[in-house]
């Protein structure tokens, strides 16, 4: 185990600008088949603010974080293949448009590897780069140092500036905690619905992200 760790740590000095954990994944329907999950979030190359907000311009950067992602899971898988140890890549997208539920939650294994918590806009939360990030996550049939969970949210009780940057009211404003709903925090499908609308003209989703950019975490410090 202690040569595979280092191997892995020894990948993200490369990355030395993304975030990494390791989860258990008891809360998963993968956890009879697999021990842990490594989970990374990918930074936006450029972290917009409500202050210069183009949604082509954040769909772009979503785009560079993922082709960056691409590359880190060629580098994970290659080690993996290399000490003969299963894996998974689990997908990103949902299975359902009715439940928006993706096979494996990269959120729920970000908060349990301990690089962030859940804002009041249902994002994770980074404290150095905020809401700006893109996850991704491996699952490993193979025993890892396991993170520290992070149970309760660290944002301003105070504030909602993401609840009030939601031109939809989509968000509750409710402060997040490990055992809260995600409908507690977000009417999902009105901003799917809304997001959606965008199909017609552009034939993707909205990527809209002002809850996300309106965010002074990652900008500001806590």
């Amino acid at each position: 185990m202690i040569d595979l760790y280092n191997d892995i740590l020894e990948v993200f000095k490369r990355h030395i600008d993304i975030l990494f954990g390791i989860s258990n994944i008891d809360f998963s329907a993968f956890k009879s088949n697999y021990k842990c999950a490594l989970v990374f979030a990918v930074p936006h190359k450029e972290l917009l603010s409500i202050n210069n907000y183009k949604e082509e311009k954040f769909e772009s950067l979503i785009c560079e974080a993922r082709d960056y992602i691409d590359v880190l899971l060629d580098e994970i898988t290659t080690l993996l293949n290399a000490y003969k140890i299963q894996y998974y890549i689990p997908p990103v997208a949902q299975t359902s448009e009715e439940t928006l539920i993706a096979p494996f939650s990269f959120k729920f294994a970000s908060v349990n590897a301990g690089l962030g918590w859940i804002g009041k806009n249902d994002v994770l939360i980074t404290e150095k780069y905020g809401p700006r990030v893109r996850l991704s996550a491996i699952l490993i049939n193979y025993d890892l140092p396991i993170g520290s969970p992070i149970t309760m949210s660290k944002c301003p009780s105070a504030c909602n500036i993401c609840v009030n940057a939601c031109p939809h009211t989509a968000l509750s404003g409710r402060q997040w905690n490990i055992g809260i709903k995600r409908e507690e925090l977000i009417d999902f499908r009105l901003c799917n619905q809304k997001r959606s609308l965008f199909l017609k003209t552009h034939y993707r989703k909205n990527s809209c992200g002002l809850c996300m950019i309106s965010c002074p975490l990652g900008i500001m410090k806590l």
